[in-house]
């Protein structure tokens, strides 16, 4: 994001004034549309899920700000647990993704059995604003659970 745009947010969050309507309009196109979802328009079902967003409750897990995570899940840290999760696991996550995407490799890597994809067009919202390589990404995942599950049965038959 333009380092003016990002101070101009910065001020806003600093001063508390997430209400001032220019706070959105900043973080709209710059933060949103590029990070959150790519698409322009965003798909109905984007508009429609956001505006039944519980702003209550989503502020006290997040905060206020999309910047910093200032609520509860603040403290929140299940890293360690990870190892424990043993079914086949596809982490998914997008080059524009409002989550690194290192990160989200990094996670895939502390899970046994495990891979990850990082759409490369996508964002946030990967599975529509690039469906095609999110979809058969997925598909090829589920096959695999599938042949691996087949491939077991067929030995513990034999």
């Amino acid at each position: 994001m333009d380092p003016d745009i990002v101070k101009s947010i910065k001020q806003l969050e600093d001063n508390h004034d997430y209400q001032n309507p220019k706070y959105m309009e900043l973080l709209i196109p710059n933060f949103y549309c590029e990070f959150f979802c790519r698409l322009q328009p965003w798909p109905e079902v984007v508009n429609r899920a956001l505006s039944h967003l519980n702003t209550d409750i989503y502020n006290l897990l997040q905060g206020p700000s999309e910047f910093s995570i200032t609520g509860t899940l603040a403290s929140w840290d299940l890293k360690e647990d990870l190892v424990k999760i043993k079914v086949p696991t596809l982490v998914i996550g997008a080059t524009y993704d409002t989550i690194n995407p290192e990160y989200l490799q990094w996670m895939a890597s502390q899970l046994e059995n495990s891979s990850s994809v990082i759409c490369p067009n996508g964002s946030h919202c990967s599975m529509w604003d690039d469906q095609l390589y999110y979809f058969f990404k997925l598909i090829e995942f589920i096959k695999n659970v599938a042949n691996q599950k087949e491939d077991a049965d067929n030995l513990d038959n034999n």
